[in-house]
């Protein structure tokens, strides 16, 4: 499903126009990232929790030449889905 897809159910579960449902979903993208970006987590009972992760420096190797290269910490997206989510993927 990609955005136009979710956009479609969004606006016939809901009864409203496809702009809007654009826009519900664009708030609701924008207010996670800026969660994530402040770094709190977002709790959707029943469906997961977002949250940031760090990723330490560490050595890596180029697959072509096998070169070892330093990455960079970094800070990643991480979900985590709820019990009752994998509930209903596992049926």
């Amino acid at each position: 499903m990609n955005r136009s897809d979710l956009k479609n159910k969004v606006a016939e579960s809901t009864e409203l126009s496809g702009a809007d449902a654009d826009r519900a979903i664009g708030a609701v993208l924008d207010a996670i990232t800026e969660a994530l970006v402040a770094g709190d987590k977002v709790s959707l009972p029943g469906f997961g929790i977002f949250e940031t992760r760090e990723r330490a420096a560490r050595t890596g190797r180029n697959p072509q030449t096998g070169e070892a290269l330093e990455i960079a910490a970094s800070t990643a997206a991480a979900f985590k889905p709820a019990a009752e989510l994998k509930r209903k993927l596992a049926k």
